[in-house]
């Protein structure tokens, strides 16, 4: 009984630290020390150890030669790569939950996104990259596609870090919502094709606008 628990606290560090990664709690190139994350989870250092190992050898987080662990910074040939990546599924994940939403959740998301015009509009942009991230995966689990699903939230893991950037980025505020408005009246519409044209434009323009600022990532 006692392993058991072990694993599952083992568990527990290991999503909240990919949830920190997805969410863009750690900044690119950041020291991910040990005991000062044991103590902001409120727990020891051993399952947040075993977790740091665990998303190192999943290539979400990276490893020094001295032994440190650090969130990685993305080469613009690997952000290429991961944008390519991103379009691709998380436009079949649109597509494919168009049809199988609930009229309810479809409520939520047009909710979600009245909340993230309210967030620009006062200039809060953690409010409004939490309501992002919420409006994507809410759209994203309705498409009945557990595998999908987990595959895009490891693409997020990769791209979190960097997207605060967006916030930092005159041209892109004015418009990031833009393709949201057209995903949920797509979405509305219960047209799948369309819904993953404007999935692909969002993901597309965030991509262009992070790309021109990767050098200033430290």
């Amino acid at each position: 009984m006692l392993k058991l628990e072990h694993q599952t606290l083992n568990d527990r560090a290991y999503g909240a630290l990919k949830q920190e990664l997805i969410s863009g709690g750690f900044s690119p190139g950041q020291t991910l020390v040990i005991r000062k994350l044991a103590e902001t989870f409120g727990i020891s250092t051993t399952p947040i150890r075993e977790a740091l190992q665990r998303l190192v050898a999943e290539r979400l987080l990276e490893m020094q030669n001295n032994r440190s662990v650090i969130v990685p910074l993305l080469s613009a040939p690997a952000f290429e790569e991961l944008t390519r990546i991103r379009i691709a599924v998380e436009g079949l994940a649109g597509e494919m939950a168009a049809t199988r939403m609930t009229e309810s959740a479809l409520v939520d998301i047009q909710a979600t996104l009245a909340g993230m015009q309210r967030a620009i509009e006062a200039g809060d942009a953690q409010a409004y990259l939490t309501l992002n991230e919420a409006f994507h995966f809410a759209i994203y689990q309705h498409a009945g596609a557990p595998i999908l699903l987990n595959m895009i939230r490891d693409l997020w893991g990769r791209v979190g870090p960097y997207l605060k950037l967006l916030m930092q980025a005159d041209r892109y505020i004015p418009h990031s919502n833009d393709a949201h408005r057209k995903i949920v009246a797509a979405l509305e519409q219960r047209s799948g094709p369309t819904v993953r044209v404007f999935i692909e434009e969002d993901i597309a323009m965030a991509a262009a606008v992070l790309s021109a600022n990767l050098g200033k990532v430290k």
